[in-house]
């Protein structure tokens, strides 16, 4: 399928490796022009033929600089992909909610959820101007903050949420903005050492490759294996095609079935429920 992005023009934050590189690799493949913001740069970014910008997304300052580079050099802005996300390594992170000071809980929100909020603050003019589309990369620890460290999966409920109002506030101005959540895929996160999968499996007393092959089916994966970063790339492109031209305020799943719950939708106005639920 076409996806009838040829020439557009998009920024993908985070875009180093794992999902954000799988993504930025994508939008290339589909004729778009990207700029690709991160920390570093390596020598796979720089074979897509993305305009890299090095920036530390996490800080006050970084989102804005790389929004300003990209509209230096790209010219006006189609697509934002809210991509950064994770933390430090593993160590530190297994030990529960009284584990967690107030410098990891600022950090862990100024990258999960602050810089998703600058960059799309800094990008905004652009967006409305060019009716364009945001995507943030969110979590299943959104909907399961059980599943993870606290900091981390509250950051990504916030940013869901973030997401959802966005989408109601700039939709009549044509902009269109949705919320990807992925489960356990098979990123540095989960497979490096040092990584958290690292120290879960340190954890419960176990090498790391044999706690990676036993988690697909720990999480309920019912695809029994993990989600490729490739995966969450294709459904990025179709999100920002033409073909999703009605698609706004939405956050699509894609864990290979770990979230087993339906959540219901009541709608109540004042004068009566309508949505054929209870309020509330």
């Amino acid at each position: 399928m076409d996806m009838r992005l040829t020439g557009k023009t998009a920024v993908v934050t985070g875009a180093s490796r794992g999902i954000g590189l799988a993504i930025v690799q994508a939008l290339a493949g589909e004729g778009m022009r990207v700029a690709a913001a991160a920390r570093t740069v390596p020598p796979a970014l720089k074979e897509t033929g993305a305009i890299t910008v090095a920036a530390d997304l996490a800080t006050a300052h970084g989102p804005g600089e790389a929004i300003d580079q990209a509209l230096a050099e790209l010219g006006e802005i189609d697509l934002l992909v809210n991509n950064v996300g994770g933390g430090d390594g593993g160590a530190g992170q297994v030990g529960g909610f009284l584990g967690f000071d107030d410098d990891q809980w600022r950090q862990t929100y100024d990258l999960n959820l602050l810089s998703a909020v600058r960059a799309t603050r800094a990008a905004l003019p652009s967006l409305i101007r060019r009716r364009g589309t945001v995507i943030n990369i969110s979590s299943i620890g959104a909907r399961m903050p059980h599943g993870g460290p606290i900091p981390y999966t509250t950051a990504k409920a916030a940013l869901t949420a973030f997401g959802k109002a966005l989408s109601e506030e700039f939709g009549p101005q044509g902009v269109r903005v949705n919320t990807i959540s992925p489960g356990t895929t098979r990123t540095a996160l989960w497979v490096d050492p040092g990584g958290y999968g690292s120290a879960l499996a340190a954890a419960q007393g176990m090498d790391l490759e044999r706690f990676l092959e036993g988690l697909p089916g720990a999480a309920g994966m019912t695809t029994g294996r993990f989600i490729e970063p490739e995966e969450v790339a294709s459904l990025v492109t179709w999100l920002a095609s033409p073909h999703a031209g009605s698609v706004t305020g939405a956050d699509y799943l894609i864990d290979g079935g770990t979230v087993k719950a339906v959540r219901p939708i009541a709608i109540y106005r004042s004068g009566g429920n309508t949505g054929g639920g209870s309020p509330g």
